[in-house]
């Protein structure tokens, strides 16, 4: 660090964002454009950084400085996300994304709230050994769950499975459901911080997808509509726990 340059002011190395830009409860996705429309629930929004797929805003909700970034896709890229924001200052992480349902009943566009995550993300475990578990703050969920009632919003509730494969190779997947949620769960446990994570579903792979996700289409106006749902339940989920050390 060049002599007189604090350490709110150096850049955090790939997300190329000074932590006195970053807030201490942040949200995080996948998509860029899935940030901006998040961030569109925010008041007086700049962008704080940009590198890659990460996109960096900041803004107001209540009152209540937030953050959001998106990550991009996947577990590895996601995790460099995840520990600089940590480093940078972040203590509580909410994530919104989407993901495949493997139960019967659960339809596209319906809400899910993680409250734990299965490891087959194929990074934790460079980590941290497999028997260490991936579950979210009970804080954090709480704050997801009421913040879902009060916008009367359904959702279920419960395990999900981090999967590092999207397409099928020579051995077909058990399941692809969503792919970074078990990643952040266990960064954020062994840093010390919270983290909760809500999601949209894009589709049940029980009912509806074939084996070569040859039918798999996420950008249908049922799964778009979620989406814009759970990012202001996410949102208003933050602030609330932003309230909670203002």
């Amino acid at each position: 660090m060049p002599q007189g340059e604090s350490e709110t002011s150096a850049l955090l190395p790939v997300l190329c964002v000074r932590p006195a830009d970053l807030t201490p409860v942040a949200i995080v996705v996948g998509d860029p454009a899935r940030a901006r429309a998040a961030a569109s629930f925010l008041d007086d929004v700049r962008e704080a950084g940009s590198n890659r797929e990460y996109l960096t805003l900041t803004g107001t909700r209540a009152g209540r400085r937030l953050t959001v970034v998106s990550h991009g896709v996947g577990a590895p890229g996601a995790a460099i996300c995840f520990e600089e924001l940590i480093r940078g200052g972040v203590r509580t992480l909410v994530r919104a994304g989407t993901c495949g349902a493997i139960r019967e009943g659960i339809h596209d566009g319906d809400t899910v709230i993680a409250t734990a995550a299965v490891r087959e993300d194929g990074m934790s475990e460079q980590l941290i050994a497999p028997p260490y578990p991936a579950v979210a703050d009970r804080r954090v969920v709480s704050a997801l769950a009421a913040s879902a009632d009060g916008a009367g919003r359904l959702f279920d509730e419960g395990l999900v499975v981090t999967e590092a494969v999207f397409y099928p190779g020579a051995y077909p997947p058990r399941w692809q459901v969503e792919m970074e949620m078990s990643t952040l769960y266990v960064i954020a446990a062994m840093r010390g911080v919270r983290a909760g994570g809500i999601l949209t579903v894009d589709g049940n792979l029980v009912e509806e997808r074939d084996a070569d996700m040859s039918d798999y289409d996420p950008h249908r106006a049922v799964v778009a509509d979620g989406v814009t749902a759970m990012l202001e339940i996410a949102v208003d989920a933050a602030a609330d726990l932003a309230g909670e050390s203002a």
